[in-house]
């Protein structure tokens, strides 16, 4: 565990991404992606890169990772959600020991949230799934594909729950979610277990914290 920042054992509430930090979703994400980019004509060398457009909001994606037009990268997303939207709790599940972590974190009396890059209405029903909507104060994802910014979706689960930036911490496994949690002025926890960020790319976006299991981010978030 690398301790890089401030202490954010006291936040009152702990907002946490959902792909690759409270969930196993790296193998349906990328499965699926795969499928659809090959039928697009992307050589199966470049599909390497896939595990990359894990963070980043489709369909922008895409265009980031492979080069597509706005166009044909809008066009795969909507490929690509056709396919994942059958899917179900399999592409989907809570890590080991997270839905414990969620848990303790209420009996401490913690408030929890859901802010992620997937649509909502799919990371809502992806939490129901699992059988833990009842864990989280508020489920929050992309509203429609316009909705780039996942700082707006930080701020509107703080704002929803009438607290502050001071009051918060984000819990992510890119650096897009460090990125989005410093430009709204929440700390945030960078977490590795999920296998998508680079060597020291936490570190360097500036996560105050880097767990590298859902031990340590308890350790990291409860003391």
């Amino acid at each position: 565990m690398a301790l890089t920042g401030e202490d954010v054992t006291g936040r009152e509430l702990v907002i946490f991404d959902f792909d690759g930090t409270l969930a196993d979703t790296v193998a349906g994400i990328c499965a699926t992606a795969r499928t659809v980019l090959l039928a697009h004509g992307v050589p199966e060398g470049e599909l390497e890169r896939v595990p990359l457009v894990i963070g980043p909001p489709f369909p922008q994606a895409f265009s980031l990772v492979f080069g597509l037009s706005e166009e044909e990268a809008a066009q795969v997303t909507a490929e690509y959600r056709a396919i994942y939207q059958g899917l179900g709790l399999e592409a989907w599940p809570l890590y080991p020991g997270v839905r414990e972590l969620l848990e303790d974190l209420r009996a401490a009396g913690r408030r929890l949230a859901v802010a992620s890059s997937k649509r909502e209405q799919l990371v809502v029903r992806a939490v129901e799934d699992n059988g833990a909507t009842g864990l989280f104060d508020r489920v929050c994802g992309k509203t429609n594909d316009a909705e780039t910014s996942k700082a707006s979706t930080i701020a509107r689960v703080i704002a929803e729950l009438g607290l502050t930036a001071e009051d918060a911490v984000m819990v992510g496994d890119r650096h897009h979610d460090v990125d989005a949690a410093a430009e709204v002025g929440v700390a945030c926890v960078g977490v590795t277990y999920g296998g998508t960020a680079a060597p020291g790319e936490l570190e360097e976006a500036g996560a105050c914290a880097v767990a590298a299991s859902v031990d340590e981010l308890r350790r990291v978030l409860l003391g």
